[in-house]
């Protein structure tokens, strides 16, 4: 119980460090919840920073998933309480102790979790999923995709854990993680909504049709 709780805690400590807030702090001197998307992720510090220091922040962020799982592992706690410490790590990511509880949406701590727990799964996800986002070169848009990829990712998970994993305590894992990430997500769809993002989306579309 005791190496339980302390997962929990290592998990959550883990998560909290804000590894993007702490690169571009050091390379630019700015917040990086105050340019681009205002998300401290990987993907925003690409964006407005640069392709290294976004691929730095997103390997360390997946690190941190990883991290949480593996040292709950090492721990030797039961199963449950090593999906706590993950689940743990993405709370932290998303409200961090070390930077005033505003933190990113947590997608790459998410894929750090899963590979360790379902790597072929998860990497066979990742790679369907990713393909549209980087191949996205409008931002709004990219964001728009990157949100919808999140869901559709966690539609494919659990069938592929299925199918590689044969773990159905791991198929429900997904489904909290799920909806925390939709839960987390909702507020930059609306926002890409008021923005008119996804009418300009579907006008270029048919203008594209029309030439």
């Amino acid at each position: 119980m005791l190496l339980g709780i302390l997962s929990i805690i290592i998990g959550y400590l883990l998560g909290s460090i804000p590894t993007a807030y702490i690169v571009v702090r050091k390379r630019k001197g700015i917040d990086i919840r105050d340019v681009g998307s205002r998300n401290m992720g990987g993907a925003n510090v690409m964006r407005e920073i640069g392709i290294h220091e976004g691929v730095f922040v997103i390997l360390i962020d997946i690190a941190k998933g990883a991290g949480a799982i593996l040292i709950a592992q090492a721990l030797n706690v039961p199963e449950l309480w090593v999906f706590g410490a993950g689940f743990a790590a993405l709370v932290g990511h998303n409200f961090p102790v070390f930077a005033g509880f505003r933190g990113g949406k947590g997608s790459a701590t998410v894929i750090g979790i899963f590979l360790v727990l379902a790597p072929l799964a998860m990497l066979v996800t990742l790679v369907i999923v990713a393909i549209p986002f980087f191949t996205t070169r409008k931002f709004p848009a990219a964001i728009l995709i990157g949100i919808a990829l999140v869901v559709v990712g966690f539609v494919l998970l659990p069938l592929f854990i299925w199918l590689f994993e044969d773990s159905l305590m791991l198929v429900r894992y997904v489904l909290p993680i799920g909806i925390f990430m939709l839960v987390r997500n909702l507020p930059g769809i609306k926002q890409l909504m008021d923005r008119g993002v996804i009418k300009d989306m579907i006008y270029d579309r048919q203008q594209k049709k029309v030439e």
